[in-house]
């Protein structure tokens, strides 16, 4: 075997090899920025590169898979033959990474009975179909048939969440049975308990450890636990944080420099590493995930940043140069030397050009679905971004009450298409009055799906049905006839900007960006936006909103063109941009951040 897991160390062609890895996700980076990113991966000493592979992405549908673009696994793969990289895949159907339900495709909220990570067909016959079109794409490159790929995973930080190991043993029979030959490993918190429940080591499976600090201690942990079943296997950190991710109306959260150095020279003194994450990316669409505190769910920012080594933006921080000094004391490190460096602009600020409110051109950029009572965006089939609810009822006096039940996640309700109220979370739910004068109103509600959780029990929860699942009340009865409108930003060429403008209601706003030379990466400045989009090109950059703490949207070079570029702002809290400014580096809110 080239790649061995031996008893105290990694063997590479039957010699002690140090994994020094770091994580970078193919699918939020531009394409055209991978082997930069790589590069630079590797000018800082790694000699390997870890990524996991989004599910929800790889198949939008329970009959459409996906590998072009940001999704071309294989394009990467071989990006990382050209540097002389080995791979560490994660090819699990949970990935966590912050990411929207975890990398769970939405659609299996639609099986009944369904139950995510368990050894159940309901779960396990879409993991096959899944795991049947995508490890047949990577089976080729493992270091068995003279690739790069070294290791897979079996399943993630399992045991934070359940201890059921024929499952686990399931998801392994699945790989093996598609070609999987290379050592598999799982990943989990470095306790007994997490390990105890997440781990297949008396089949003889690597386990690994995730933490970020304490690097000692995690380890002796490790070691505990190899020892209590009277195994050895080298020590590796699968995920070693080196900052971590954000959340709206939350400080940024930043991690001391210095202070990562020190800890990953103690960790690489005894282990394996792997830097979580190497460089962070984007959260670009509507792909952010969401975490959860008790009862609250707090959606997670468009940026990945993670405070990483290297920047969203691809700038190597400080952090990669202390970094630099660490990794060259140790023989496995691949050289250091100096990385590729972006390079930004500020482009003009961009005059308002044409705009029309949602409801003046909402046929033209959605699908409708008529029904007797309200239908989730899973029944729909419209598993991200913004539904819009409309009905028509009588009223037999001047005020009319309502009631919206099992909403999710933001809610803005509209009279007679006038904004009357805005409800989120633990205020859905709600009396709402409704002034009615006239014999008949038009009701309007725009629902936003923020961001289905990633970690944790609620990936159970009846909060991961976006939309309205419930229904909605009207005096005291469920109201019936609803047209659903599901917004289709892959529409938004077909707008109809002669519309009716009404700045108070959601509305689209387009600008003309005109280069005239090659393009370069910017920022777009949302500080003085409210909340919604931006699609530039036809390309979603992300949410952005006024609650912060970052007030930017990265815009990268690969996204623009010589000549005109298209950029349409959705802004749906009645903020009218009369232009739209970028700049030469992100922008944040003035909030107190948080260290580590």
């Amino acid at each position: 075997m080239p790649f061995q897991i031996g008893e105290h160390d990694f063997l590479l062609h039957g010699k002690p090899f140090k994994i020094i890895s770091g994580a970078v996700h193919y699918f939020r980076i531009v394409p055209d920025y991978w082997y930069r990113t790589l590069y630079n991966l590797k000018a800082m000493g790694c000699n390997s590169v870890e990524t996991y592979m989004p599910w929800n992405l790889h198949q939008p549908q329970p009959d459409q898979f996906y590998f072009d673009d940001n999704a071309d696994l294989v394009r990467f793969i071989q990006t990382t033959q050209q540097l002389d990289l080995y791979v560490i895949l994660r090819p699990s159907p949970y990935i966590c990474a912050e990411w929207e339900f975890g990398g769970l495709p939405a659609w299996l909220l639609n099986i009944p009975n369904l139950r995510p990570r368990s050894n159940t067909p309901e779960f396990l016959a879409p993991v096959n179909a899944y795991l049947h079109h995508l490890l047949p794409l990577v089976t080729p490159y493992q270091i068995t048939h003279g690739g790069n790929i070294i290791m897979m995973q079996i399943e993630n930080e399992y045991g934070s969440f359940g201890n059921d190991k024929d499952y686990l043993r399931a998801i392994k029979q699945i790989m093996l049975d598609n070609g999987v030959d290379v050592p598999l490993f799982t990943s989990d918190g470095a306790w007994q308990n997490a390990l105890e429940a997440g781990a297949l080591i008396e089949d003889n499976i690597l386990p690994t450890g995730n933490f970020g600090s304490r690097s000692d201690e995690n380890l002796d942990q490790l070691q505990r636990y190899f020892s209590h079943h009277n195994r050895t296997f080298p020590l590796m950190c699968m995920e070693f944080w080196d900052g971590w991710f954000n959340r709206w109306k939350e400080p940024m959260i930043t991690r001391d420099a210095q202070d990562l150095a020190a800890c990953s020279k103690a960790l690489l003194d005894r282990a394996s590493i792997n830097f979580y994450m190497l460089q962070g990316g984007t959260n670009f669409g509507f792909w952010n995930g969401c975490s959860a505190r008790g009862d609250t769910d707090l959606p997670q920012v468009t940026s990945y940043d993670y405070d990483a080594p290297i920047r969203e933006w691809g700038e190597p921080s400080e952090k990669f140069y202390l970094l630099q000094q660490v990794l060259q004391q140790y023989p496995d490190a691949s050289p250091i030397c100096d990385p590729i460096l972006p390079t930004f602009t500020a482009y003009p600020e961009l005059e308002l050009q044409q705009e029309v409110c949602l409801f003046s051109t909402l046929h033209h950029i959605s699908h409708r679905y008529d029904s007797n009572h309200t239908q989730n965006m899973e029944q729909l089939g419209h598993y991200y971004g913004y539904i819009l609810y409309r009905t028509y009822a009588d009223s037999y006096s001047q005020d009319l009450k309502l009631r919206i039940y099992q909403g999710r996640d933001r809610i803005q309700v509209f009279n007679e298409q006038q904004k009357i109220a805005t409800q989120y979370q633990h205020e859905i739910g709600n009396d709402i009055i409704l002034h009615t004068p006239q014999p008949q109103l038009q009701l309007d509600l725009l629902v936003e799906n923020m961001g289905r959780v990633n970690y944790g029990g609620k990936l159970l929860a009846p909060t991961q049905h976006k939309g309205i699942s419930g229904g909605v009340v009207l005096d005291l009865h469920f109201h019936s006839g609803w047209q659903q409108y599901a917004l289709d930003f892959t529409k938004l060429h077909q707008i109809d900007f002669s519309g009716s403008v009404n700045a108070a209601n959601p509305s689209f706003y387009r600008f003309t960006l005109t280069l005239e030379q090659p393009p370069q990466d910017s920022f777009i400045d949302t500080s003085t936006l409210g909340k919604g989009v931006i699609i530039v090109n036809g390309k979603n950059l992300g949410r952005y909103w006024s609650e912060g703490p970052t007030c930017y949207l990265y815009l990268p070079a690969p996204y623009l063109q010589q000549g005109d570029n298209s950029i349409i702002v959705f802004e749906t809290e009645g903020v009218r941009p009369t232009a739209l400014r970028f700049s030469d580096k992100p922008i944040y809110k003035t909030l107190t951040s948080q260290n580590l």
